[in-house]
């Protein structure tokens, strides 16, 4: 019988295998059950260090590493600032000239000063890292390294020894020094050296200082910054820093909830100087030191990068209020319980949405949007335009979330170049035809499956200065038709081509064809099909669109030099105030000039000077009208085609707890919570083979088998017997 149990252990294995781990899990045998969240991620990050940190890629890691003073409070809307790092919201105080307190009713404008006292919880710890290693004389043990030494290292948990210790005022402190740092162009320099005190004078100290070690041949030594001044950053205490900004600033509190005022300790600037360790891509960029409740522990932009909770976090809790109907949509079942509930999150690598979309319906992943080819799949609209699940989505328990986001997805242009850019009526009168040409509404049937809506300048909805209606509308591409805004005909945008000079998309001197070039950063079929349809758009004038793709960071370095003619980009908004938005196209903060976030390096006299006097209003009616004005410049300028602002749909598996949709905070893995048992159960359901195929196979195998070892066992029992007769 040896014959016959080799032929049917084959399907008797794939009978079991039916009862154990599905045989799709991409994930580790065993992991299922533990307390681990699943997400992916497209584009790997450039910049972890929060100084240079900017991009939504980027902070969808950073926000859960670092612990800036402020935060935004999960559940309760309008959007609420509450401490983090902080003991409590700080309240800045107008001084006058001489540095006396000024009453809080004062005029804004006689507000020589303010200041912010910010008092830091105490017991606050950084994650276990190698920077915070000792030597017995309490020197750090991994600096003064040599090649000899990271000989077996190779990433940043190779180190074998690893420490931590407080967070105080004076790490707070010398984060915002190294905004000032000549090595790495913050994109927020300019911006708060304007307001910052000192901050100016001490980054063109550090640049001097940074050139002559250059010259002295010494370009990778680590600059201390706790000996630099800067005047506008006080260190009362231990646990007390203050800060003085020029003017009035209110918006200043905004960004004391963003990464770029975390704490830093000198520890970490230290170790991550070494330049032994750069070619081993050990850098604040690729491993940050945070406080925060989760620390990065691989990153492998190729394959994978893992959150794990910090063992040194502690003292946040759960919100115990929100608004009246979180508590029936089972919101504050876990209030007054310990942040974070998670203990790991896996990101995996997905470049293409359909891929991540299947491992979402497998249970593979947690959470998931919802892209152009999956919509009809997973949402139904009603003729009202009501949105709901379909039943499969239903029977799968996923929920589903929408919100309109405070965001806008624009086309820009580089107004330094010579073609496209200026501020002669030539080329304004090209941007207006290319304007009206290229149709967002379409695009949003086509590609958003309708989530969103076209753009007419800079604000998108729920941004004070937003105009609803006509007087929001801009009239350089639409017409007020029956009630709603209608786009121009092809016929202007034609007529307006010829004004500039490119009469049937020609040069009226030279005769060649007008060609431009779109830096994009194309990962898929998707993007193929958008940029398809970009070309078809400008093809309307006989225009020829040219796409030069490339990845997410070639893409930003070539924004940040100005070697991008047109290109594609968005904006999320990092506070809910107008001046995060207006602030884009202010001629002092362009890109290449200044470093700033004006990719398109639109500078206007007039906008600018408008901009000075709207940022520091209080909201009311002189406040719009000034953005009314500013947004009728640009509308004329177009340093930008609109684009559109997107209404964003979000799906989790019902194993998924504590989800709320908000577009302001980014911190928002501490709060959420997974069942991974329920999760087990469920993919086991969705993912394991049925029995029966196999139980097929196997008897159809026996069935095939069974005549061919019942003669093999008779030939066996004729052959016995003849050796027995000639013995």
């Amino acid at each position: 019988m040896r014959m016959l149990h080799a032929v049917l252990v084959v399907p008797l294995l794939a009978f079991v295998a039916g009862c154990g781990d599905p045989w799709n899990n991409p994930y580790p045998r065993g992991q299922a059950s533990e307390n681990v969240l699943y997400a992916g991620f497209n584009e790997r990050p450039k910049h972890l260090d929060p100084v240079q940190s900017y991009s939504s890629n980027e902070i969808t890691f950073t926000a859960q590493i670092y612990t800036p003073p402020l935060q935004y409070h999960y559940l309760e809307r309008p959007h609420t600032l509450i401490p983090f790092a902080a003991e409590a919201v700080p309240v800045g105080v107008a001084l006058d000239a001489q540095g006396n307190a000024l009453p809080p009713d004062a005029p804004q404008a006689q507000a020589a000063f303010t200041v912010y006292d910010i008092r830091i919880r105490r017991g606050l710890k950084y994650q276990p890292h190698p920077a915070f290693a000792l030597k017995q004389t309490g020197e750090q043990r991994y600096v003064g390294l040599t090649e000899k030494d990271v000989e077996d290292i190779h990433a940043l948990g190779d180190f074998p020894e690893t420490g931590s210790r407080e967070v105080t005022a004076e790490d707070f402190a010398y984060q915002i020094k190294r905004l000032a740092h000549p090595r790495l162009h913050s994109p927020i320099l300019g911006l708060m050296a304007d307001y910052i005190v000192g901050l100016k004078e001490l980054a063109k100290s550090l640049r001097e200082q940074n050139e002559a070690m250059v010259k002295a041949g010494h370009k990778d030594d680590w600059i201390d910054l706790r000996a630099a001044r800067l005047d506008g950053v006080e260190v009362i205490d231990r646990y007390t820093l203050r800060i003085r900004l020029r003017g009035s600033y209110p918006q200043f509190v905004y960004w004391l909830a963003m990464p770029f005022f975390a704490p830093i300790p000198y520890e970490a600037d230290r170790f991550y100087s070494q330049a032994v360790l750069a070619p081993r891509n050990i850098s604040l960029d690729t491993y940050p030191v945070g406080s925060g409740p989760y620390m990065l522990t691989r990153n492998d932009p190729n394959r994978q990068m893992v959150l794990e909770r910090n063992p040194n976090y502690f003292g946040e809790r759960y919100p115990e209020s929100g608004e009246p109907a979180d508590r029936a949509a089972g919101l504050l079942r876990d209030a007054g319980k310990p942040l974070p509930f998670i203990e790991k999150v896996i990101y995996s690598l997905e470049k293409e949405s359909i891929p991540y979309w299947n491992k979402f319906l497998q249970g593979y992943f947690d959470a998931s949007g919802i892209s152009s080819d999956a919509f009809d799949q997973a949402v139904r609209t009603s003729g009202s335009g009501d949105v709901a699940l379909t039943d499969e989505m239903i029977e799968r328990g996923i929920t589903l979330k929408t919100a309109v986001a405070p965001s806008t997805f624009y086309m820009g242009f580089n107004m330094l170049d010579t073609v496209i850019g200026g501020s002669s009526d030539r080329t304004r009168k090209l941007r207006q035809a290319i304007a009206i040409a290229v149709d967002y509404e379409e695009y949003i049937a086509i590609f958003a499956n309708g989530r969103g809506i076209a753009a007419q300048g800079p604000l998108p909805p729920g941004i004070f200065g937003y105009r609803e209606g006509q007087p929001g509308m801009n009239p350089v591409v639409y017409d007020w038709v029956d009630g709603v805004p209608k786009r121009k005909p092809l016929s202007e945008a034609k007529r307006l081509l010829a004004e500039a000079g490119y009469p049937g998309g020609a040069d009226e001197k030279t005769g060649s064809p007008l060609v431009l070039y779109l830096d994009a950063t194309a990962r898929g079929p998707d993007d193929k099909a958008r940029l398809d349809w970009l070309r078809k758009q400008f093809a309307k004038l006989n225009v020829d669109l040219v796409v030069r793709s490339t990845d997410y960071n070639r893409f930003q370095e070539k924004i940040r030099k100005g070697n991008a003619q047109v290109f594609y980009w968005g904006w999320n908004a990092d506070y809910p105030d107008p001046e995060n938005f207006l602030f884009l196209l202010h001629g002092p903060q362009s890109k290449v000039k200044a470093q700033g976030e004006n990719a398109a390096n639109y500078a206007d006299a007039e906008y600018d000077r408008l901009f000075e006097e709207m940022k520091n209003m209080a909201n009311g009616p002189r406040r719009q009208e000034i953005i009314d004005r500013m947004t009728r410049i640009v509308q004329r300028d177009v340093p930008w085609l609109w684009g559109m602002h997107p209404k964003e749909y979000s799906l989790a598996h019902g194993w998924v707890h504590n989800r709320k949709p908000n577009q302001i905070a980014h911190n928002l893995l501490k709060y959420q919570r997974i069942d991974p048992v329920a999760r087990a159960g469920r993919r086991q359901a969705w993912n394991s083979p049925s029995p029966w195929p196999a139980a097929g196979v196997a008897a159809a195998c026996v069935a095939l088998v069974f005549p061919a070892v019942a003669l093999y066992r008779r030939r066996e029992r004729r052959s016995a017997r003849w050796d027995l007769g000639r013995g």
